[in-house]
């Protein structure tokens, strides 16, 4: 993928640069690596640096309703001062890991919809900066964290919606000042004890926490409000374990009980947790059955652009 733009902030017959990324796809913790491409104008120029920014659609809490806006969570320099000379062609690569915790915006080949993440590249003329478009990226699940979402689908959970809230999650070692949920609707068995289901992980070079909370029905069963549970589990055994199992496990904990609570222990695990969020319109059932696009659940890559051209004035 490869942006281009006139840097606007120095004027007429400025550089001009591309970024190009030889892995527009690639997973927390491993490398994203490309180069950019920066081209002299109709006047020598000293650049100050160039840096890479990593960039993610978050929602926060403001006053009385949300926030959604976008957010640089990693940035790498990739280049210090140098004289470019007019006309130059310049080539600068760069390769740097993804941090544990960025979240899951692709899985099976399907953008999640809600979902926007992209790497932004910087550039300094003579103390004037200027932050160029943003090339968008796609973070696909870790082996452990794929194992975890396809026992989602066997269980017959439905795909709803995808987005990053701002906080940190109780009793966890979070370098990240937020969390992903990605959210489900319950499978047709627990339909009427459950609204949704939100999964969050939190993963690093050693492993990764798995966190569920889900949103109890009033009445019937149980008297409503919300119910959490937690795993912890290193990268090779998360990959090889019976994921199934253990929500389908958790689900009819929660069925059985008559009011709210944490079958598996511990408090609310999310601190600072913001709010839930509206209905998106619902999917169909597993990770290929999304080809209606926006509205099976998905939203498709290209429309990515889109979202951040849309939201940029509203950078944090």
């Amino acid at each position: 993928m490869i942006f281009k733009r006139m840097l606007g902030a120095f004027g007429v017959g400025a550089p001009s640069v591309d970024t190009v990324l030889a892995t527009p796809r690639t997973r927390p913790g491993e490398p994203l690596s490309g180069e950019v491409r920066v081209k002299g104008g109709d006047f020598d120029a000293d650049i100050e640096y160039i840096a890479l920014g990593l960039v993610t659609r978050l929602e926060s809490e403001h006053g009385e309703g949300e926030q959604v806006g976008l957010v640089e969570f990693h940035r790498v320099q990739v280049s210090g001062a140098f004289r470019l000379r007019s006309g130059e062609d310049k080539v600068v690569p760069f390769q740097f890991p993804v941090p544990w915790e960025t979240p899951v915006t692709e899985i099976a080949g399907q953008h999640l919809h809600g979902m926007a993440m992209g790497v932004r590249t910087e550039l300094a003329i003579a103390a004037a900066i200027d932050k160029g478009d943003m090339d968008p990226v796609e973070i696909e699940p870790l082996a452990s964290q794929r194992a975890v979402l396809d026992a989602f689908v066997r269980l017959g959970f439905q795909f709803k919606g995808a987005d990053v809230e701002r906080g940190h999650i109780y009793g966890l070692s979070q370098r990240l000042p937020f969390y992903q949920e990605i959210e489900f609707y319950p499978p047709p068995a627990y339909a009427g004890q459950v609204n949704e289901v939100e999964l969050t992980f939190v993963a690093g070079p050693a492993g990764l926490d798995i966190v569920l909370e889900a949103d109890k029905r009033s009445g019937g069963h149980g008297s409503g409000g919300d119910a959490f549970g937690r795993w912890q589990a290193g990268h090779q055994e998360a990959a090889h374990r019976d994921w199934a199992s253990e929500i389908n496990g958790w689900l009819a904990a929660l069925a059985q009980r008559s009011h709210g609570g944490f079958p598996y222990g511990g408090h609310d695990p999310y601190a600072h947790h913001d709010s839930h969020h509206g209905h998106h319109e619902r999917g169909g059932p597993g990770w290929g059955g999304v080809a209606a696009g926006v509205a099976g659940g998905f939203v498709a890559a290209e429309v990515v652009d889109e979202i951040f051209e849309d939201e940029g004035e509203e950078e944090e």
